[in-house]
């Protein structure tokens, strides 16, 4: 089928087109209080292509201020004092911190939480430019078009037009986005630490449901409630080289890809908690491979029964929830063709399960590799070691009648761990329950974040506003 490409760089695309594109493709909604009409899912995705047109990438040229200055104008134009939305620069970055002041000043804030920075993406390597946001097919690619800036879009579509619907919150409601969650987390840690009186934080980055792969329908949705630790070891192996015609065993990067083959070879103990035990008993339901979803099953059961764990392992999606992984990410070695090295380092990044330290992957891959003369050393950033949220009923029940507000009322509703890493992390270590719960939908085949040719579906559009619409007036209550 030849492709429908219906829309292209966000700057030269009409409201009008895009309210005609939105409409009609999501499904039927429940009746709210609050309510997304077309003008609104228009404006919501045209900010959301005009942000993915901001390369707001580490390093040099990096545009994360414009985003920020983009939802700035977008909230002032809404009611919005210009003194109560914050654009602070940082380093290459910047963050930003916007209040929407609450009747019962008494009450501890709501926090809406999202970030603005994207992974680096080559226009070399994509079929289509990652910065240049084009949609084909009822499909938006762009880098950001999962993580997060459509997220970001809708949130903040969602809250301007609840503004300028008349709804006013009786609990203060800030909303915050950092500036480099993808990389250091610096603005992350400075926001959690401004914003630690907060009651909760509703992230939506993370979370999310899923799109059955032949029919399309929604599956189920989940909502994080922990993470993994996420950390960066260096491995190294010095030794004082030599002329490369006269080599000798101890050979540094040989030294260095004998530990990295130990490390590759090596699985972690397998894991659980309650919640990785409640997402493998419910979400096996919706596994359309039937080794898979006994496998799950037998794994809720026993974590450690082995058939089971090595069937889970060997699925990408599947083994970050089983346990602690750690995996070769970089690798460096030698200074010249004609010399032995003298240095050799490998980056191994491990994603931690809740409950263990940075010191003991560490103690645990130094068994592992048995080799003195690699040493390990954290040069993690951006990283903190926190445990679960708790499960607050007002939470839950408000995530719940939302998401069903949007996608159906008999949606079924699964707490999960989060394999990544996000800024609720910082807000859990300053003892502010954080929730990832992100109201967007994709098949398990077009999750392409942090990769190539990153899509989100449209239908997604009408119902994300739908969910904002009713979660956030009743967690502002």
């Amino acid at each position: 089928m030849k492709s429908n490409r219906i829309a292209t760089i966000a700057s030269g695309t009409g409201m009008a087109a895009l309210a005609a594109l939105v409409i009609g493709t999501a499904p039927a909604q429940a009746a709210a209080a609050y309510g997304a009409t077309p003008a609104t899912e228009a404006a919501a995705l045209d900010l959301a292509m005009k942000s993915i047109a901001i390369r707001s990438v580490i390093g040099e040229g990096n545009r994360t201020a414009d985003v920020a200055a983009l939802y700035r104008d977008r909230l002032v134009a809404a009611g919005w004092a210009a003194g109560d939305v914050a654009i602070t620069p940082f380093e290459d970055t910047a963050y930003l911190i916007a209040t929407w002041p609450g009747s019962d000043p008494t009450l501890k804030p709501l926090v809406l939480s999202g970030h603005m920075d994207v992974v680096e993406a080559k226009r070399a390597d994509w079929q289509r430019d990652p910065f240049g946001p084009v949609v084909e097919d009822g499909l938006l690619y762009g880098r950001g078009a999962t993580d997060m800036k459509f997220d970001g879009a809708m949130l903040v579509t969602a809250l301007a037009d609840l503004r300028k619907q008349g709804f006013r919150p009786r609990r203060t409601i800030v909303l915050e986005f950092s500036g480099d969650e993808e990389t250091t987390m610096k603005t992350s840690s400075v926001i959690a630490e401004k914003l630690k009186n907060a009651e909760l934080v509703l992230n939506v980055d993370g979370g999310g449901g899923a799109f059955d792969e032949a029919s399309g329908k929604p599956l189920y949705w989940t909502w994080g409630g922990a993470e993994k630790t996420y950390a960066d070891f260096q491995l190294e192996v010095r030794n004082p080289g030599g002329h490369s015609s006269a080599p000798h065993p101890d050979n540094a990067i040989v030294q260095l890809a004998q530990a990295l083959e130990k490390i590759g070879a090596y699985q972690f103990a397998a894991e659980q908690n309650a919640i990785t035990r409640e997402w493998f008993a419910k979400a096996a339901a919706y596994q359309p491979d039937p080794a898979k979803a006994a496998a799950m099953r037998a794994f809720a059961v026993n974590k450690d029964d082995a058939a089971a764990v090595a069937l889970l392992r060997s699925d990408p999606s599947l083994v970050g929830k089983t346990g602690t992984t750690c995996v070769p990410t970089m690798l460096a070695g030698g200074h010249a063709l004609n010399a032995l090295p003298q240095r050799a380092t490998a980056n191994i990044n491990c994603r931690i399960f809740p409950g263990h330290s940075r010191a003991e992957v560490i103690a645990e891959l130094q068994k592992v590799i048995a080799a003195p003369v690699v040493t390990i050393s954290d040069v993690s950033q951006g990283s903190v070691e926190t445990g679960p949220s708790p499960v607050r009923a007002d939470f839950v029940g408000a995530a719940t009648k939302a998401i069903r507000a949007a996608w159906g009322k008999d949606l079924p509703v699964i707490a999960t761990q989060d394999s990544g890493a996000s800024d609720s992390a910082y807000f859990r270590v300053n003892g502010v329950p954080s929730y990832n719960a992100s109201p967007t939908f994709a098949k398990h085949s077009e999750s392409f974040s942090h990769g190539l040719n990153e899509r989100v579906r449209l239908s997604n559009v009408k119902p994300a506003l739908t969910y904002y619409f009713s979660i956030i007036p009743d967690l502002a209550k």
